[in-house]
């Protein structure tokens, strides 16, 4: 660029001769290079912004073409980016068929220790054994004055335990967030729930696991972040599981009972209402399983889930469905129950001497073992089988616990003649009281298997048909007159007609060697309105012993069926069932009118 000078001589000196000022052509030509370097650097300003201006279009541009495809696009969830997996600490609440809350989270600390940030810290473990008890001194002040750099001290805390730590003041004890696991019901439904743990562990994090029950079954799906944290819907109604709790633990102590176990199931939808099994624990401060000893002796044992029992004569209207299934027998059907009945060196005896013959309906009223054997003998060994099969009897119960798989039913290793005889009054198989109740279910519901669940359902749930409609209603009879005029008369509550059936089995000895001779398993298998059956219960009790005569009485009569009885009186309007009471007589009313 070739510039114009300031002060050009030529016309410098024409301006001289002119007698004119040269300083004015230098200031005119100093303005006109001014004007030059201005419009340079506005033409230079109006290009950058130019660019700038077509550099946020296209960036708006690119934008506003990602949102629209973002919107038409169909949801995912977003992947993390970083190479480690954080700790799912979120779990979703366990809930009731009514949205009453029986597992949720509650924020928590934990506490740990840096020994090398400590000022004292003899005074500290001094200080922390007297807030924990459970906490040895001399133990915490090996560790704060070893080589040891970090050690957790406690892993939850009340909010009390932390302020009284704060106020130790030492700088090496430190708190870590938390969510626990609270179970705002304590011991209620203990078995059901199971409890939680932590699993992986943080300080600024923690994983909280399943360990057993519907925790542990569900624990995936309780922990997966996809649903939002909606809560699982349970079956158990929370007002019927303390009922029944209640009930139970007052009847296990009236009876002197070691154990007893109570299952309450809808017989049309297969949902469990209420499952206790005594003795029962806290799940916020679960006990750790034996290491020694029966494991029946835990309070951790599911006695309705995984306790296999021999459950005596309520097998025995198994037995007469079947039969009168194929056809063999009615309800008016005599039977030959003169004893004892001999197998080989084997004799089957009857409680009591019930004369040379009874009906089939009196064979279940009077709970004849004589008159069930034979019915089974015309029945046979392939025929029974198939029939227990088809209700359940062979299997774990479907339920969605861990434990359920361990109530796996103990069939005998050979099935004789003698065992189809034994097995008809309920002697040579066990199985769980919740096998128990799903198969007086299928008697309830007019003949079809319904598994049980502790899912809430909507509506029936009904499996395969293992018996007609007919011979369940006759079934039903047989099993209302039980109550009415045999060996559950203590069964009857009014208002609430209940049919079922007595059981009581000797207990086998744990070497497998033979029977005790003064223990039983006593149970009582129970529907009701009998009429129109919507419930099953089963109340099964270990060892029991009543004591208010002058001997000890241990048959289900005295002992399971009074507590059934009960338990129904309290759970029943609960249930939303209205009682039918008969109207009494009117007293004589004698209309007198008297004329003005």
């Amino acid at each position: 660029m070739i510039r114009t000078p300031l002060r050009p001589l030529a016309r410098i000196l024409d301006a001289r001769q002119k007698g004119e000022n040269p300083d004015a052509i230098e200031r005119e030509n100093i303005r006109l290079r001014h004007e030059e370097m201005r419009d340079r650097a506005r033409r230079r300003a109006e290009g950058r912004l130019l660019v700038l201006g077509l550099a946020f279009f296209c960036a708006f541009g690119v934008i506003g073409a990602r949102m629209g495809h973002l919107a038409a696009s169909e949801p995912s969830e977003p992947r993390a980016s970083a190479a480690g997996a954080a700790i799912i600490a979120q779990r979703a609440d366990i809930v009731d068929r009514r949205g009453r809350v029986l597992a949720t989270n509650l924020d928590t600390y934990s506490l740990y220790a840096q020994p090398p940030q400590m000022i004292d810290p003899e005074g500290a473990a001094r200080a922390l054994a007297a807030i924990f008890p459970d906490l040895d001194e001399s133990d915490l002040v090996e560790d704060f004055t070893g080589k040891r750099k970090f050690l957790w001290i406690k892993k939850k805390l009340s909010p009390e335990q932390k302020q009284a730590v704060h106020d130790i003041g030492e700088p090496g004890l430190l708190f870590g967030p938390r969510e626990m696991r609270l179970y705002p019901n304590g011991k209620l439904a203990a078995h059901v729930l199971g409890g939680a743990s932590f699993g992986r562990e943080g300080v600024h994090a923690a994983e909280v696991i399943g360990v057993a029950g519907i925790e542990k079954k569900y624990d995936e799906l309780l922990r997966d972040p996809a649903r939002g944290g909606q809560p699982l819907e349970l079956s158990l109604d929370l007002s019927v599981q303390a009922a029944a709790e209640q009930v139970l633990y007052g009847g296990m102590r009236l009876m002197n009972a070691k154990g007893a176990a109570a299952v309450l199931m809808d017989v049309h939808s297969g949902e469990v209402i209420s499952l206790v099994s005594l003795p029962d624990f806290d799940p916020n401060d679960r006990p750790r399983p034996p290491t020694e000893g029966s494991p029946s002796d835990s309070p951790l044992f599911n006695r309705a889930v995984q306790g296999v029992y021999e459950l005596g004569s309520t097998f025995k209207i198994f037995t007469v469905a079947q039969a009168m299934e194929l056809g063999l027998v009615n309800a008016s059907t005599m039977i030959d129950t003169k004893g004892p009945l001999r197998w080989g060196r084997h004799r089957i005896r009857d409680f009591h001497n019930y004369g040379p013959e009874l009906s089939v309906s009196k064979v279940i009223v009077k709970s004849s073992n004589i008159g069930t054997a034979r019915i089974a003998q015309m029945i046979g060994i392939d025929r029974q089988q198939a029939f227990l099969r088809g209700l359940g009897f062979f299997e774990p119960t479907p339920l969605e616990m861990v434990e359920a798989t361990g109530g796996q039913p103990l069939l005998p290793p050979k099935w004789s003649e003698l065992s189809t005889m034994t097995i008809s009054y309920g002697h040579g198989l066990s199985a769980t009281p919740l096998h128990l109740a799903a198969g007086y279910a299928a008697i309830a519901n007019g003949g079809t298997y319904v598994a049980p669940t502790l899912l809430k359902k909507d509506g029936p749930q009904y499996g395969p048909r293992v018996m007609s409609q007919q011979v369940a209603a006759t079934s039903r009879e047989m099993l209302r007159k039980v109550v009415t005029e045999g060996t559950a008369s203590f069964g009857e509550v009014p208002g609430y007609a209940v049919a079922g059936k007595t059981g009581t089995a000797d207990k086998p000895r744990e070497n497998g060697r033979g029977y005790y001779d003064d223990k039983v398993i006593a149970t009582f298998a129970s529907l009701f309105p009998a009429h129109d059956p919507k419930y099953v219960l089963v109340v099964t009790l270990d060892e029991p012993v009543e004591t208010s005569g002058d001997e000890p009485r241990r048959t289900a009569g005295w002992t399971a069926v009074p507590v059934a009885a009960e338990m129904i009186r309290r759970v029943a309007p609960l249930l939303g069932l209205r009682p039918e009471i008969e109207p009494g007589t009117l007293a004589d009313i004698t209309l007198t009118s008297s004329s003005q």
